[in-house]
């Protein structure tokens, strides 16, 4: 944390997608711990998601589901952007969890691993989503979405984003399996035992995915969390410093 910087940093725009399943002992969410090499959030445990590539906005893709312009009003940013919002998180969620939200025809896919070496490339930026979607016949589904919250990083970090979480729900046939080299270990966890974790110090947490997992840790299943209303509202952590610590104080803008 950089709280002595004095010029804050433009954020970047950024998709983070919370994957949920269900399961006998409650709600699950698929979580990974960032390699320490990172330059940002090394180490942390967090949710699939990064950067917008500008070649999400791409407005050739096949999509179903709600328009760009009801997502643009949802997260209150321009209809361009709201579209490469939604794709970057599918593209993300695909890079990093394997998990595709698209569809061939009507059904949804449910083998990915026949994607695999489109994966890779989308992972090195040699291809982009509307590539890949048009040369395999495939169809986005921003059905599949739900907006979640938007959380914006500290004035003070010297790495910023802009970053919209969504809701999705795992695919029935799909399983995620966090194959990416920007995570040490992936895996499904209860957000109330992700949560004890932290506090225990066997995890770590930013505050978003702190106060992300205890609102999902409301909700009895799945379709509760995709069912919820949620009134998305720019939240931006401030660091205070007061003496030798550094106190965060949750500000909406």
């Amino acid at each position: 944390m950089r709280p002595d910087v004095a010029e804050p940093v433009t954020p970047k725009d950024a998709a983070t997608v919370v994957l949920l399943r269900d399961t006998d002992r409650g709600v699950e969410v698929f979580l990974q711990r960032r390699v320490a090499a990172m330059a940002f959030a090394a180490g942390m445990t967090v949710f699939p998601g990064g950067g917008v590539d500008p070649r999400d906005a791409d407005a050739s893709i096949s999509w179903a589901g709600p328009p760009a312009a009801k997502w643009a009003v949802w997260f209150d940013c321009s209809e361009s952007l709201a579209r490469a919002l939604v794709c970057a998180a599918v593209r993300e969620m695909f890079e990093e969890s394997g998990v595709l939200l698209a569809s061939a025809g009507d059904a949804v896919v449910e083998d990915t691993s026949v994607y695999a070496g489109a994966r890779a490339a989308l992972e090195s930026r040699e291809l982009s989503l509307a590539g890949f979607l048009a040369a395999e016949g495939l169809t986005l589904r921003a059905d599949l979405l739900r907006p979640w919250s938007n959380w914006v990083t500290p004035a003070q970090e010297p790495r910023r984003y802009d970053t919209r979480f969504f809701a999705a729900v795992l695919p029935d046939g799909q399983r995620a399996d966090g194959a990416t080299t920007e995570a040490e270990s992936s895996g499904w966890q209860r957000p109330e035992e992700t949560i004890a974790d932290a506090t225990a110090g066997r995890q770590n947490l930013m505050p978003p995915t702190w106060i992300t997992l205890t609102e999902i840790g409301d909700y009895e299943n799945t379709s509760e969390v995709l069912a919820a209303g949620r009134e998305i509202r720019k939240i931006s952590p401030a660091l205070v410093r007061e003496g030798d610590q550094i106190r965060i104080v949750l500000e909406e803008q």
